[in-house]
């Protein structure tokens, strides 16, 4: 079963609703709140997971910088309502958890981007 580790800017609420549905995720927040983004990505690379965020910053890190990962999703869905943002999150993880290990996701409103990291 894959691993999630959730950013600090993941809604908790995505976060509970995950665990509701059986998913293994951690959440920044809970352990080890306002570290900067490439210990983040250090942590979630420790744990072998999956690293699910809302801030954009990741793609830099991923892209730009080459930094190593498990893979990132990251969700592009502001002024969406939560509960959207949940079951679409859910969908993506439901019909996608076996294509996102070392991809680089993005999950918007109408979309799911799963791409290679070069």
């Amino acid at each position: 079963m894959e691993k999630f580790l959730a950013d600090e800017s993941v809604d908790f609420r995505i976060v509970t609703h995950l665990r509701e549905d059986g998913y293994e995720i951690e959440a920044i927040v809970e352990i080890n709140p306002s570290i900067d983004d490439e210990e983040v990505l250090n942590l979630a690379n420790e744990m072998e997971a999956i690293l699910l965020t809302e801030d954009k910053d990741f793609g830099e890190l991923t892209y730009r910088l080459k930094k190593p990962n498990k893979g990132i999703i990251l969700i592009r869905m502001s002024g969406i309502q939560i509960e959207e943002k949940i079951e679409k999150v859910s969908q993506v993880l439901e019909n996608y958890l076996q294509d996102l290990r070392g991809k680089f996701t993005v999950i918007s409103k109408d979309k799911v981007r799963i791409k290679d990291q070069e």
